[in-house]
């Protein structure tokens, strides 16, 4: 399938409601049926019409379109690598009604190694000239780290040929396993390869072993919170001022992080500038309003276990980590928007198997 692919930005009467968009869908899926299948007018016609409808339901969606056969066309979106929006891509699409003549999908699919060729900055990216090894790291031993080689690579070329290999990855094991399922890559050239080199046509497989190995390993694993220690830790930044923190210590000695490994953090800033940095009473119950908004919904049961949090420098930071990113991604959304007139809240998630984030607060 010829894929075209378009950056969500622009605004134009916004739907509110995944039920909105695709009703809204359905009346055009036919003029956009036709515009694809032609391919002409394709930014006018299709991508100035989709794109401020799905920018709409929130920021950050964006999608690929072509035709997957001579009778069907496929719309794919897509939160492009970006872990905060997966759950809401699933949920979109989940919602989406049967429409003749159209496949919906959710994130990039993975494909056969046989139709992954790329060809960017001059450079080919194919089975041919691809070739990886796994980085076995025994203080780390559920990391999945592998070694991409690119036979071409050099100091001159180095972003050209990782931005490419990139995307051949996210063509072959899918969007979704590079985003979730390895945790880190590194790039070689041939001549500086460590270990024997694999076929990058095997790659696939051996994700999906490591990563069955890994689900079986931590299957059922829970942690009860509620009897922990936690330990005020306070520290002076360079800027002199002070940070404390509340921290629960026993957890951060607890030998099955691995079991959680999605790190979940809340900013939220707030005006500490005449209680250097802190924040004043009235502030800091308010805060704390907004922190349990997060704690009734993210529970130790559910597996999503409350670190503990930070303040300093007129920023609270709040901390959990998550056996899954998908509840945590959600709350932090509705979060931001709740307070968006009130307060400056940011979120982030990205995975961390053994914690190392947090090695400032251990005491031990």
């Amino acid at each position: 399938m010829s894929l075209i692919s378009k950056i969500i930005g622009r605004k134009d009467q916004p739907v509110r409601t995944n039920e909105e968009f695709w009703k809204w869908f359905v009346t055009k899926a036919d003029s956009f049926y036709k515009v694809v299948k032609e391919q002409r007018n394709i930014e006018t016609e299709f991508f100035n019409k989709l794109s401020p409808k799905l920018d709409g339901l929130k920021a950050g969606y964006f999608f690929l379109a072509g035709m997957l056969d001579d009778n069907t066309a496929e719309l794919i979106i897509t939160p492009d690598g970006n872990v905060k929006n997966i759950a809401f891509v699933e949920e979109l699409v989940k919602a989406a009604p049967d429409i003749s003549g159209w496949r919906l999908t959710a994130f990039k699919p993975a494909l056969d190694i046989k139709d992954v060729g790329i060809s960017m900055a001059g450079y080919k990216f194919n089975e041919g000239n691809l070739s990886f090894y796994s980085n076995d790291l025994p203080e780390y031993p559920d990391e999945i780290e592998i070694t991409v080689v690119h036979d071409d690579l050099n100091d001159e070329n180095r972003s050209d040929i990782i931005n490419g290999s990139y995307i051949f990855l996210e063509n072959y094991i899918g969007e979704m396993n590079l985003v979730t399922i390895i945790d880190n890559i590194e790039f070689k050239n041939r001549d500086d390869a460590d270990k024997e080199l694999i076929p990058i046509g095997k790659l696939k497989d051996y994700i999906i072993w490591r990563e069955k190995e890994f689900i079986e390993k931590y299957e059922g694993v829970r942690k009860n919170i509620e009897d922990d220690t936690c330990s005020i830790l306070e520290a002076t930044l360079e800027n002199g001022r002070k940070l404390i923190a509340n921290i629960n210590t026993d957890l951060l000695k607890w030998n099955r992080k691995a079991s959680h490994p999605w790190i979940f953090v809340v900013e939220i800033d707030y005006d500490g500038e005449m209680n250097n940095g802190m924040p004043d009473d009235a502030t800091f119950k308010r805060l704390d309003v907004l922190e349990q908004e997060l704690l009734d919904q993210l529970k130790d049961i559910d597996g999503h276990l409350y670190i503990g949090r930070q303040s300093a420098d007129n920023v609270r930071e709040i901390y959990f980590t998550c056996k899954d990113f998908r509840l945590p991604s959600k709350a932090g959304y509705v979060l931001q928007q709740k307070y968006a007139e009130t307060d400056e809240i940011k979120y982030d998630i990205y995975k961390d198997k053994y914690w190392q984030s947090f090695n400032r607060f251990r005491t031990d």
